[in-house]
């Protein structure tokens, strides 16, 4: 009788149900808002489509702009730079367009950040309806085009693939500034323009008329071509693979490691100790911004023993960066069937760098419908770890709260990483009422949600409970100040200054 008067009293607080039908609870329109620009890439999740997602989106979208204008606008800024998201901030870019152009234009340039934004933003604009925007859309275009380079018209020029850099001239006939700009704006447009004040220009259209290996390595490092610009004017052999090697950012080679090993190229013992001594640069991961959870799916699509080594090791250096948590803390892992595919893959890097980032001092525990010790270590590898870490069974997140209660373990911190749809057990938010009654009333709270769910298992009103959506380097940071009493994330976003137009 007690657990069944507990369960069916925390069903009637709790002001809504999630997707599995289980007690939970609405947050503010900001929370929500956070939560659909940082975790809604609007590709299908376990419980929703792209269709329900999308219409999710839009409707947020619209009440953000008619009812908070100001931190929707700093949102946008916050999802796009810090948070490295792409379309749902221009989506959200576009619908604030229609409600208050003065802020579409004070942020635009923050939001769009590069070509691809600009074709991207265009396209939800017809698909919105709206044609090509107005006038006030037009001269944001014109700002933006006013910094168009060499590498941007190599790179997005992508005529015939939807909108391209050219197709955006015609839209907004940006006056050039020199010379220089005029010859690029008249190459994007298809017209014949002068080569010679466009060096990178005039060594892809070489490498197009090459007629042997030798001849097309020159150009590629004559004129520094990206990779992904040779890969669409030439089918690369090995040799190309070889030139192209070493002209690659540091992001662009972990993707296409790959390839390159198909390829052949590391069968080379300078090219192999060369790719090995990029991905462990410290200084140029750093510069990277690549999260540590990038290196997963090249972890699992190669063999290469030195190059796995190399990842393994790339993953400990990305965390090196970030700040040290807590020690007298908890950390939990949701295994459940939802969070099979990337949402485990995601949530095992970054629960082993927690642990470690405590110095091995605290727990680490996964849970379905029962907890259980992840046994971490702190010497073995945060990939080697996380390959060993496989979904089961259903969702109880008050599982690994009951345990600490069992336990009589004191902890300071709890930090879940969940997509949050419980479907059997008693509800997180009951049992971690009971553990601050009954164990430490000053337990701290963190729920990573990585999912675009907007049911909650905490009340807003809860101030130890902090909700952190999404995945970035700014995630682990976040929770360090807050433990030190830092505010929410929605009031670290609207404290942003927004830059002037």
């Amino acid at each position: 009788m007690g657990f069944a008067r507990n369960l069916f009293n925390s069903m009637q607080q709790a002001d809504h149900r999630n997707i599995d039908g289980f007690p939970a609870y609405a947050r503010t329109a900001e929370e929500q808002y956070v939560q659909t620009l940082l975790t809604n890439t609007l590709q299908s999740v376990f419980y929703a489509n792209q269709t329900e997602l999308l219409a999710t989106a839009n409707q947020l979208h619209h009440l953000m702009a008619e009812q908070n204008p100001q931190f929707m606008a700093r949102a946008l800024v916050f999802a796009r730079n810090v948070g490295f998201m792409r379309l749902q901030p221009l989506y959200g870019l576009a619908v604030l367009s229609t409600h208050r152009p003065d802020l579409f234009a004070q942020i635009f340039l923050d939001v769009v950040k590069i070509p691809s934004d600009l074709a991207d933003f265009l396209t939800i604009l017809q698909g919105m309806g709206r044609g090509e925007g107005g006038r006030a859309v037009k001269r944001q275009i014109n700002r933006f085009l006013s910094g168009v380079s060499e590498y941007w018209a190599l790179k997005y020029n992508g005529r015939g693939r939807g909108y391209s850099l050219g197709d955006a001239i015609a839209t907004a006939h940006p006056k050039p500034a020199d010379l220089k700009q005029q010859a690029l704006f008249r190459y994007l447009r298809g017209h014949e323009a002068n080569l010679a004040v466009i060096p990178q220009v005039e060594a892809l259209e070489r490498l197009k008329r090459a007629k042997t290996e030798a001849e097309q390595s020159h150009w590629i490092e004559t004129g520094k071509l990206p990779y992904e610009v040779v890969t669409g004017a030439i089918k690369p052999t090995r040799a190309v693979w070889e030139a192209l090697l070493y002209q690659m950012p540091t992001f662009a080679l972990l993707r296409h490691l790959n390839t390159l090993a198909r390829a052949g190229v590391f069968a080379n013992e300078e090219h192999l100790a060369y790719a090995v001594g990029r991905l462990t640069d410290r200084e140029s991961l750093q510069k990277a911004k690549i999260l540590p959870f990038r290196f997963v799916k090249a972890f699992q699509q190669l063999e290469e023993p030195r190059l796995r080594d190399a990842l393994r090791l790339a993953v400990e250096l990305t965390f090196d960066n970030l700040p040290e948590l807590d020690e007298n803390t908890a950390i939990f892992l949701d295994i459940s069937g939802s969070m099979n595919g990337e949402y485990l893959q995601i949530g095992s890097v970054f629960a082993l760098g927690l642990y470690k980032k405590t110095k091995g001092n605290s727990l680490f525990w996964l849970f379905d419908t029962q907890a259980l010790d992840a046994k971490p270590s702190r010497y073995d590898s945060i990939m080697s770890q996380a390959e060993r870490i496989h979904t089961r069974g259903g969702t109880d997140t008050g599982a690994p709260v009951r345990k600490l209660l069992r336990e009589k373990k004191k902890v300071d911190h709890i930090i879940i990483i969940t997509d949050e749809q419980q479907n059997t057990g008693s509800p997180f938010y009951r049992d971690l009422q009971t553990y601050r009654k009954k164990i430490n009333p000053h337990t701290q709270a963190f729920i990573v949600d990585i999912a675009p769910y907007h049911h909650a298992m905490v009340p807003p009103q809860d101030g130890q409970t902090h909700y952190i959506y999404g995945w970035s380097d700014t995630v682990l940071p976040y929770i360090a100040q807050t433990m030190q009493g830092y505010g929410s994330m929605v009031e670290q976003i609207a404290a942003i200054n927004l830059t002037k137009s």
